[in-house]
């Protein structure tokens, strides 16, 4: 009797590890078709299932709209998308929706395989005039990763996004592993992935080509790895801006190793609002082993962050930098100053360390200012002029 039993419950958990494959074409998802539907109702089956099932969209390109798929589902799911799916080109007709694609409240969620999710973003793009209009309304991201837990995205690409392209909001222990972003340095507001309220987020093995910050990290934003990813074209890796609300949280440990920044507008970079109410820390910013390629600000801590002069400087940010620390970054600069440290007057910056600086400019070594910091220096650093 007792052997029966243990055979039963073999033959239980080796049922429970199998995985369910659900091909979107079974769901009525041809190839050169609208497949909105047709996800939405294999996400329903997928999701409701006690054992783990992974639902392929194969080779082939497909349209989509608007699509919201939650959970909590009773298995693991994983999507695995080989196709390119497309989004509306006309910004409308997703109408208000905030992203093209969310997948929220999931554990142990996958997204793989060699597929693009093309947001035709170009005409939104010529609509734009945030950089002119304080109330200007964004177009739909291509995604929104939210409160996602124990997840993976692996060898996706997202393509010209009509905002930013990724979202990731309230997720822990969830990782981008080979990921691609793909979209013209002309894309404004195209930020590849930005982090909010989330913990323990990597970013590997990954290359981001955009118009705006190839990584951003929002308030909130705790124990980040990015590590061998590629940047460019972009405005950098940045953490903020921060401080232009209140009850913002405080943002701490980035760890940022072995990537190269490729004729971007900014290389790493802190940036704060300045007389703006927000007053969190940041702290524990590590950056090491990068290579800069004709960057043109490729070190920079900036507290009076003003895009487009469209606010105001009449009083310093109120946000604490400390513990921040740029080791071993070496290449080209596209300007003189090849480290900026402007940190406010009213919290200036403390814990600063620079280590191991050889940037250069025009065949001469690159120059360096700072503001309301005093960097403990190691090795070889350009001179830190007031």
């Amino acid at each position: 009797m007792k052997f029966v039993i243990t055979i039963v419950l073999f033959l239980f958990l080796a049922g429970f590890g199998a995985t369910q494959v659900l091909d979107i074409s079974n769901f009525g998802g041809k190839p050169d078709t609208d497949i909105t539907k047709a996800f939405s109702d294999a996400w329903t089956q997928a999701c409701a299932s006690p054992t783990p099932v992974k639902i392929v969209i194969p080779a082939g390109t497909y349209h989509m709209g608007a699509t919201d798929v939650k959970g909590p589902c009773k298995a693991p799911v994983e999507v695995q998308v080989d196709g390119t799916i497309k989004a509306p080109e006309n910004p409308d007709d997703l109408k208000d929706a905030y992203q093209w694609i969310k997948f929220q409240y999931l554990d142990s969620f996958t997204l793989s395989g060699s597929g693009i999710f093309d947001g035709h973003g170009a005409t939104a793009w010529t609509q734009n005039d945030c950089h002119k209009n304080t109330k200007c309304s964004l177009h739909s991201m291509n995604f929104g990763f939210n409160f996602l837990n124990n997840s993976i995205i692996r060898d996706i690409t997202t393509k010209d996004s009509k905002s930013f392209h990724v979202n990731v909001l309230g997720c822990n222990n969830f990782t981008f592993d080979g990921f691609k972003v793909s979209a013209p340095a002309e894309s404004l507001n195209t930020d590849g992935i930005h982090i909010g309220r989330s913990f323990d987020i990597k970013i590997i093995n990954s290359n981001i080509e955009t118009g705006d910050d190839c990584i951003s990290l929002g308030d909130g934003s705790k124990n980040i790895t990015v590590q061998n990813v590629n940047c460019g074209p972009g405005h950098g890796i940045s953490v903020g801006s921060l401080g232009k609300y209140e009850n913002e949280e405080p943002v701490e440990g980035l760890f940022v190793k072995n990537c190269t920044l490729n004729n971007t507008d900014n290389g790493v970079r802190i940036k704060t609002w300045p007389n703006t109410p927000g007053q969190i820390t940041i702290s524990e910013m590590h950056f090491e082993d990068i290579i800069m390629v004709n960057v043109k600000n490729p070190i920079i801590i900036d507290q009076e962050y003003c895009p487009w002069n469209l606010c105001s400087k009449l009083n310093p940010s109120k946000i604490k930098i400390s513990k921040v620390s740029f080791k071993n970054i070496r290449g080209t600069s596209a300007t003189q100053e090849g480290v900026t440290l402007l940190c406010s007057s009213g919290v200036p910056c403390e814990g600063v360390e620079i280590s191991d600086i050889d940037l250069q400019f025009n065949g001469s070594e690159a120059t360096a200012k700072c503001q309301n910091v005093k960097p403990v220096t190691t090795g070889k650093v350009p001179i830190c002029a007031a």
